[in-house]
């Protein structure tokens, strides 16, 4: 006979304790989840009767686990996850009228996002003709603005690409990343004599950061100029030295990561936008579909991740929409 549910175990309580675990604040987890302070208080406290441990430190600021709370924490995660994916099943996209589509993705997310994308849109398209390319986002907006894409999922630019509607996914703020250990308490003096790896000047990403550089009065002599990603986290792995980037890059530095650290930007922030461009002669609610099924992978694939690792980016960081 199987086990009861436990009496007060809720699953708003496990996002409750999943959130809290990660800001450390019962008016940051309010506020991400739409409550009162005092009903974030109650459902810790109905969870914590529930399991017979307190879960968190309320005496410590910000808040800290508990050893009973960093053990159940892995189950209360596996648990959503588990019920995320049961909803996102039962949520299926309605593409069957659909006979093409070009679609364009943004190199950021080949390795995760793009093949589950990918899946979950042939599995909904079983008459369609489906076509998929990855690239920088400079070239997919080219693409769409052209109509040699319908849709692409790219970074945003200036303006958007001629003829198309704009769905936001991601707001991804860049950083400050340095060898492992490397003291910026100085701000950006304290990395002089370390050259900036740039951005190739192509890219979103590269324009947007020299014209940080710019406005700030932060110009150093330049060296290094690099299209790959991987490239310029390995040099900056092996103390070669520093990089602006974002979360979302980060994240696919791979092995490359323990030899980095990750810092807010200094003064003035920034960040850029992640966003779904679809042609404006595109009707009905196909684009939007394609937009929350993104939003959904991003959100489990990139922006977790990003907060349990850096909780202090907080909003800064975002899935939107």
């Amino acid at each position: 006979m199987p086990a009861p549910l436990l009496k007060g175990l809720t699953l708003r309580g496990l996002e409750v304790f999943e959130t809290l675990a990660r800001t450390g604040s019962v008016a940051a987890t309010a506020a991400e989840l739409g409550m009162s302070a005092p009903a974030v208080s109650q459902q810790m406290k109905n969870l914590s009767a529930a399991l017979g441990a307190d879960l968190v430190d309320a005496s410590r600021r910000p808040m800290v686990l508990t050893p009973a709370g960093r053990l159940f924490l892995g189950q209360a995660k596996a648990a959503l996850k588990a019920l995320r994916a049961g909803q996102r099943d039962l949520t299926a996209l309605d593409l069957t009228d659909l006979s093409a589509l070009s679609l364009g993705v943004i190199e950021d997310f080949e390795n995760e996002v793009t093949p589950l994308l990918a899946t979950r849109l042939a599995d909904a398209m079983s008459q369609c003709e489906f076509t998929l390319q990855t690239g920088p986002s400079h070239l997919l907006q080219a693409r769409v603005a052209t109509r040699e894409l319908d849709i692409v999922i790219a970074a945003a630019g200036r303006a958007a690409p001629s003829g198309t509607v704009a769905l936001p996914l991601l707001e991804d703020p860049y950083i400050l990343a340095v060898p492992k250990g490397r003291d910026v308490s100085g701000g950006m003096a304290a990395l002089e004599g370390l050259p900036l790896l740039r951005r190739d000047m192509d890219q979103i990403m590269g324009q947007q950061i020299e014209a940080w550089l710019t406005r700030t009065g932060s110009v150093p002599a330049k060296r290094f100029e690099m299209d790959s990603n991987q490239s310029i986290s390995a040099l900056v792995a092996a103390g070669q030295g520093w990089t602006i980037t974002t979360p979302l890059s980060l994240l696919r530095a791979g092995r490359f990561a323990g030899g980095i650290d990750a810092h807010p930007l200094p003064g003035e922030s920034m960040a850029r936008q992640i966003v779904l461009y679809a042609t404006s002669d595109w009707s009905g609610g196909i684009p939007e579909q394609i937009a929350g099924l993104a939003r959904e992978l991003i959100g489990v694939h990139f922006w977790e991740p990003g907060q349990e690792q850096m909780p202090w980016l907080g909003e800064s960081y975002r899935v939107l929409g």
